[in-house]
């Protein structure tokens, strides 16, 4: 067995680095894994994690983009699809049998080294996703035909589109070929070219299968509710017989030498400039790219780093700055972007930034500055080994460590690298590899191993799963400060944090009462200065303190909240009642924000999806209702040029105030430890005002079926957006309400998806969703598709919604299937704090009780036909849709209006009707 502690290397931090601004005790947290290898070369790492009855399941291939050739650009990621499409005994969807059993972190990803796939299951589940992974590693060709080669092709091709479609969406393209010269396997990327997904022939794909997808190329993680000996027995028994597939050849590091600089220039319908400067340096096992992950943080991450406050914050020039090194196998790439404020000069942008990286490389970072980096990078480390699954937490750690660098541990390595770095280290690197080569973009806005016999009968099918566990989910507390405020605690002492939140009955609705964009943009300055500190002393405070704030708003609460070491509770509880209680608003860090959020809004009027949110609700709610607003919550130019600071102090304390307020605690603490230093910070704030402004959350009649384009010239999809009220989220029948949902386009395998994606291939993804709201909500279809389907599309969205409710009813088999997903999930849905929070959030937010989340599963399991067709006659009415398609429209207008479904309109970005 081998014990790795962060304890100790965490620790050197405050040895290392002198003068910290707090000195903040490192927190013990383990990892223990074991490693061993199967006799076909399969290595396994197995954790023992038993806070919860869920193991997370992680596969990783080590093939990626890299390993394509000229002419078979994007198979890697044409294969991750494949691999979900069914195997040779199990020839279905791969997610149904998983949404099942309640997996929850279901997914696959494929980028330039690694292939992934991985789910989070209840324990009982665990045989079952071992086989289902063990059976598309060694059973997978015969299942992979021409019909599904051709469908899965135009979905990723419609993926590719999509993303294509995006503001600076094709930018990556032009990096790469930039960076790396032609035959480096880093040149084109994961997406591939359209061309080579056409060309793709069912005889390569079952080649690239054979060369790269064998066992002796493979790292299995199991992590959570399972032992190492059990673990050792569910590999053998369902992947020891797979071969191990032919030798690999392993890539070595490839850092292209540049010996100039080059710069290049793009035009693309973008709302901003934006500049990329780039550099490539040593890959990710080595101690290089962790000193330049240091520099980049000094440089570009956070308030306090060097270009944001000289390009953000003083000369007011960049509405972002992103300084990265983003690890791969063979090289990292050091990228500076900045987004520019619309009137900036793209060569004082790019003279401070030469400005700043040269003082930079001349005198290094302070240690004050790489202490706060270092102390950021301990603490989200520690926050991230709660989770076992999913994007991240410990198998992901593990995979990647055994993957890249033969060593599961290897994060261990890093935090060593982190933790005793120096200024000088930092600064030597950083003029080892930043002072030559430079790839610059400026984008303009256009106009031996043997097998055993199989150990499984893979004829009977999908292993049977057992009987699922319980949801476990921790007591709820209540007391009450002395001014009458309410404090909700939930102990979860799995990692050492405390997370508090909050809340104010206030949110985008409150915009109703005054002016669009308030809420939000109250929010986002509250830690922007108080009586104490000025914005940069929040943040350096807050970075010190190992401690997160955020602020934000949905359509009916806003909240702040914070995330603190336990060892540093009581200072970074100071920090945040100081932040809600004593916001000063200062006139010049409005304007800063002002001006960010203008390109903000800016930004949102060139995205489909942002501009269908803001344009979409005052046409099913009406300009009265609370909810016909943008529900981005950004506002408008106009709204948000007439906030002024007595606008932002009247807003904070007509809705800020502890009468209206919430206090929720979730980690590691108990009512008696919390409660007194909630008092200290809370118990004596008052306010015996008038009575909040009235939300009008007043119910809207349906209104007539009407039709809205959005001219987006050049569009290689249309983003089809319809909907319509439909009844709050706290209705009694909610789960009728929900399941309903679940079978027309709640969920991957659901019709609408099944039809458009699966079965079409015209869009990467559709589907039905409802907006939670506290009053009337909104039921809406989503399907972003390919251009010269948009009104075929609005056919199959229209037939679906028809039978659905008339010849093809919600079937018994589809109600079991949303209703055993919705139920087998649940054990697995609260493993971490944030989801913890979020639902007693939410029962707040709705009025449920406090024992809400443990009654769903007898709500989920009362459901039946009845219920559902109810309430899909309840939500329903296909004949009251308001539609609007964001396209283009001189490809798309007449054939949408031969539809017939409604008046047609065409609107501008603001919502307006211009003809």
């Amino acid at each position: 067995m081998q014990r790795f502690t962060l304890a100790g290397v965490l620790a050197m931090a405050l040895v290392v680095l002198s003068n910290p601004a707090v000195s903040a005790e490192i927190p013990d947290i383990n990892i223990e894994y074991e490693k061993f290898t199967l006799d076909n070369g399969l290595t396994v790492v197995v954790h023992e994690d038993r806070k919860a009855p869920i193991v997370a399941v992680s596969i990783w291939y080590h093939v990626g983009s890299k390993n394509e050739p000229q002419g078979k650009t994007g198979f890697a990621h044409l294969f991750e699809h494949l691999m979900f499409n069914g195997s040779e005994n199990y020839d279905g969807e791969y997610f149904e049998p998983f949404e099942q059993v309640g997996a929850t972190g279901m997914n696959g990803t494929t980028w330039f080294d690694r292939t992934n796939y991985f789910e989070t299951v209840p324990t009982p589940a665990l045989e079952m996703a071992l086989w289902m992974e063990s059976d598309r590693m060694g059973h997978l060709l015969g299942a992979v035909t021409q019909e599904k080669l051709d469908n899965q092709i135009g979905v990723v091709q419609n993926e590719k589109r999509q993303g294509d479609n995006q503001p600076y969406g094709k930018v990556n393209y032009e990096i790469l070929e930039g960076l790396f010269p032609p035959g480096h396997p880093y040149r084109h990327s994961t997406i591939g070219s359209m061309e080579d997904l056409s060309a793709a022939s069912l005889e390569t794909v079952h080649q690239w299968f054979k060369d790269y997808y064998g066992a002796a190329n493979t790292v299995l993680v199991m992590a959570g509710d399972v032992g190492v000996e059990q673990a050792r027995e569910l590999a053998q028994k369902y992947f020891g017989h797979i071969d191990a597939g032919p030798p690999v050849t392993k890539m070595k590091a490839a850092v292209p030498v540049h010996l100039s600089d080059t710069l290049e220039v793009m035009y693309d319908r973008v709302p901003q400039a934006r500049v990329f400067h780039n550099w490539v340096a040593p890959g990710r096992t080595t101690r290089d790219a962790a000193m330049l992950q240091l520099a980049a943080a000094v440089l570009g991450s956070g308030k306090n780093s060097r270009m944001y406050q000289a390009l953000v914050y003083n000369n007011q020039l960049a509405v972002n700055v992103s300084v990265g090194a983003q690890r791969q196998e063979l090289a990292t790439l050091f990228d500076v972007d900045v987004t520019l404020q619309p009137d900036a000069s793209m060569d004082e942008v790019n003279a401070i930034i030469e400005r700043e990286l040269q003082t930079f490389l001349r005198e290094g970072p302070t240690e004050e500055e790489l202490q706060r980096v270092v102390t950021r990078i301990n603490a989200s480390t520690v926050r991230g080994l709660e989770q076992i699954g999913g994007f991240g937490g410990k198998a992901v750690t593990l995979a990647q460590g055994e993957l890249y660098a033969d060593d599961p541990g290897f994060f261990q390595t890093r935090l060593e690298w982190f933790n005793e770095a120096t200024p000088a280290d930092v600064k030597n690197v950083a003029n080892e590899w930043l002072t030559k080569g430079r790839y610059t973009l400026e984008v303009y806005p256009f106009g031996d191993f043997t097998t055993s016999e199989s150990m499984v009968d893979r004829s009977t099918g999908i292993p049977a799963v057992g009987d699922m566990p319980d949801l476990t989910f921790p007591e709820v507390q209540r007391a009450e400060l002395d001014n009458g405020m309410s404090v909700v605690l939930a102990e979860r002492d799995a990692v050492p944090v405390v997370n508090v939140a909050l809340q104010f009955d206030a949110g985008y609705a409150a915009d109703s009462t005054g002016t669009l964009g308030a809420a939000s943009f109250t929010m986002a300055m509250l830690d922007e200065g108080t009586k104490d500190r000025d914005a940069l002393e929040i943040s350096a405070e807050a970075e010190s303190l190992g401690a997160n704030i955020s602020t934000g708003s949905n359509l009916d609460t806003s909240t702040v909240r914070l995330s603190a070491l336990k060892t540093n509770l009581e200072p970074s509880l100071d920090l945040f009642a100081e932040i809600v209680r004593e916001p000063t608003f200062p006139e010049d860090e409005i304007e800063r924000l002002r001006k960010r959020w203008y390109a903000n809004i800016e930004q949102e009027k060139n995205q489909p999806v942002q501009i269908a949110l803001r344009t979409l609700p005052p046409l099913m709610y009406g300009d009265d209702h609370a909810y016909g607003i943008p529900f981005t919550g950004s506002g408008t130019e106009e709204s948000i040029a007439s906030l002024d600071r007595d606008a932002l102090v009247d807003w904070h304390q007509t809705w800020i105030r502890p009468n209206n307020a919430t206090l929720f605690v979730v980690g590691d603490t108990t009512m008696d430890e919390i409660l007194p230093m909630l008092e200290k910070r809370f118990g004596k704030w008052r306010d015996t005002r008038q009575a909040l402004p009235e939300k009008n959350l007043a119910d809207v009649a349906l209104r007539d079926s009407a039709v809205y384009i959005i001219d987006k010239p050049g569009a290689p999809q249309s983003l089809i957006l319809a909907g319509h009220v439909a009844p709050p989220t706290g209705v009694e029948n909610n789960i009728d309400i929900v399941t309903m949902n679940d079978v027309i386009g709640g969920s991957f395998t659901a019709r609408v998806n099944m039809n458009l994606r699966e079965d079409k291939g015209w869009a990467y993804g559709a589907g039905t969703f409802m907006q939670d709201a506290r009053g009337q909500r909104p039921w809406l279809a989503y399907a972003p598709v390919q251009t010269d389907k948009t009104t075929d599309s609005i056919k199959e969205l229209t037939r679906e919604f028809d039978e659905y409710l008339g010849t093809r009813p919600a079937t018994q088999d589809e109600l079991n299937k949303s209703v055993r997903n919705n139920v087998n999930s649940l054990p697995g849905q609260f493993e971490t704090a944030g989801a913890v929070m979020g639902a007693l959030l939410s029962n707040q937010r709705f009025g449920r009780s406090d024992d809400h989340v443990t009654t769903l599963k007898g709500q989920y399991e009362a459901v039946n036909l009845e219920g559902v067709q109810g309430a899909a006659e309840q939500v329903m009415h296909p004949d009251k849709l308001t539609w609007l398609i964001v396209g283009d429209r001189e490809k798309i207008e007449s054939q949408v209006r031969e539809l017939g479904l409604g008046e047609v309109s065409i609107l501008d970005t603001d919502g307006n009707i211009v003809e």
